[in-house]
């Protein structure tokens, strides 16, 4: 029977100089995803235990945020950021927004469903107050953003089109 040539799956000694230098290309590549996951639940946790203490750092714990890595894609480059679920449909959702210019800021957005019940309403939160604003001006609604007819008002999602007379 012939022996099939296997390659060594690392071609250079494991204490080279080439070793080394690879070694430190890899950790200057970034944190992995799941480290971008585990720093946005963090991050995220951080935030609404220091600018909402009185509302949202009692009823979030750091362990109702889902971290997502960072989105490259060339067209749309987001940084990596967590959600946490509230219930009744609304989400909360954190971000950092990092420019040159400003350094890093937190990024609190509010996701809350439209009473038309095709879309969702983003709202900025900057302080625990306009959070409490926000959450007074939904109660009557039972969490609902009220639907108006103003251009982008909830992001309506439209049906699917009709093909071969079904959705």
């Amino acid at each position: 029977m012939t022996e099939i040539l296997a390659l060594p799956t690392r071609p250079y000694a494991a204490d080279s100089p080439l070793a080394y230098l690879l070694d430190m290309a890899a950790e200057a590549a970034g944190p992995t995803e799941g480290e971008q996951r585990d720093d946005a639940e963090t991050t995220a946790a951080h935030h609404v235990y220091t600018v909402y203490p009185h509302s949202l750092a009692h009823v979030i714990d750091a362990m109702d945020w889902r971290g997502y890595p960072a989105l490259r894609d060339g067209i749309h480059d987001l940084e990596p950021s967590a959600v946490a679920w509230l219930d009744g449909g609304l989400w909360l959702h954190h971000t950092l927004h990092i420019s040159e210019a400003g350094g890093a800021r937190d990024v609190l957005t509010l996701i809350v469903p439209c009473t038309c019940g095709h879309g969702y309403v983003d709202i900025p939160l900057d302080t625990e107050d306009v959070l409490l604003e926000i959450l007074a001006e939904l109660r009557p609604t039972q969490g609902r953003s009220v639907h108006t007819d103003a251009p982008l008002d909830c992001r309506s999602l439209l049906p699917c089109p009709r093909l071969n007379g079904q959705r």
